[in-house]
């Protein structure tokens, strides 16, 4: 003789049996996500905030600082005058810099060079 239960237990949901349910393996916990060095897009180690200077400010600014960071690091200069989207690639190309790239902000432009020497 077979009993019915009362409704207490609840179904398996559609599709799923419970002998599949307890086989199911179990998913691995998601590692904490970590900031991974991104090498085109490495952290500057030293930002100079020229915003607001006309050129050759940023560019002064650049050549005078620059030697704070050790070689093979990034500096960031952040401007926002015109000239120094063409003035900032000319002086990496005459001081044998990296011109790494250059990132739109919303005022201004941020220019990673990496210093090579």
């Amino acid at each position: 003789m077979r009993f019915r239960s009362r409704g207490t237990r609840r179904a398996a949901p559609a599709g799923r049996h419970r002998r599949d349910q307890a086989a199911a393996p179990e998913q691995p916990a998601a590692a904490p996500a970590e900031p991974q060095a991104d090498p085109a897009h490495p952290t500057p180690a030293l930002v100079i905030d020229a915003l607001g200077r006309k050129c050759p400010i940023p560019i002064i600014w650049l050549a005078e600082r620059i030697r704070e960071i050790p070689v093979g690091e990034v500096v960031a200069v952040l401007a926002d005058d015109v000239a120094a989207r063409t003035d900032v690639p000319a002086w990496c190309r005459m001081k044998s810099q990296e011109f790494v790239r250059e990132e739109t902000l919303e005022r201004g432009w941020a220019f990673h060079i990496r210093r090579c020497y």
